[in-house]
């Protein structure tokens, strides 16, 4: 059984965004999908969360614009 390129700590992984400033951590090997863009990378993974960490707020972008 292959290892779970999600969870693959020696992957190399990109950082998408959506149009709510949603963020996720997704494999560089994996083609990105609909409705999302790259921001960063590719990068390790650590290397990836890291930027996830800096620039998400964790609140969509609806949430926002609200406030």
């Amino acid at each position: 059984m292959g290892t779970n390129p999600f969870e693959d700590a020696a992957g190399s992984y990109f950082v998408l965004v959506n149009a709510v400033d949603e963020h996720a951590l997704w494999p560089a090997s994996v083609p990105v999908p609909a409705g999302w863009r790259i921001v960063a990378g590719p990068a390790g993974r650590q290397s990836a969360l890291g930027h996830v960490e800096r620039n998400w707020t964790g609140r969509p972008a609806t949430v926002h614009a609200r406030e």
